[in-house]
């Protein structure tokens, strides 16, 4: 054997010992990326279950909202209605207060010139 055979076969097992090392290194790097990976499937998936939690919650939630607007609307509605009679009402007193002030204010004065004719 030659001396070129010598320093060429220890080249090919340097070069395969590198070879080696590097696929070794990328194989414990993918496994590594792997488990991340698995890992952040994982918490994925549970906050997506966390978020149907939360999102059927709110939904019934709003359901309720939604119910309970329409309840005070009608609340309103009806209430609207009583102010609107008792603004009626309060009118009704008005005008009679009204006619019955004119009515004592033109007694008095007749009693007053009555009063006075008679002094």
């Amino acid at each position: 054997m030659d001396i070129m055979t010598i320093i060429l076969a220890a080249a090919v097992i340097i070069a395969a010992l590198a070879i080696a090392a590097l696929v070794l290194f990328i194989a414990m790097t993918l496994t590594s990326l792997s488990k991340t990976l698995n890992n952040i499937a994982n918490l994925l998936e549970s906050l997506e279950k966390q978020l149907e939690g939360m999102t059927s919650e709110t939904t019934l939630l709003l359901d309720k909202t939604n119910l309970l607007t329409s309840d005070i609307n009608n609340k309103i509605a009806k209430l609207d209605n009583i102010f609107n009679g008792v603004d009626e009402v309060g009118g009704v007193f008005y005008k009679l207060t009204t006619a019955l002030n004119k009515f004592v204010s033109k007694k008095q004065k007749k009693k007053t010139r009555k009063e006075q004719k008679e002094d």
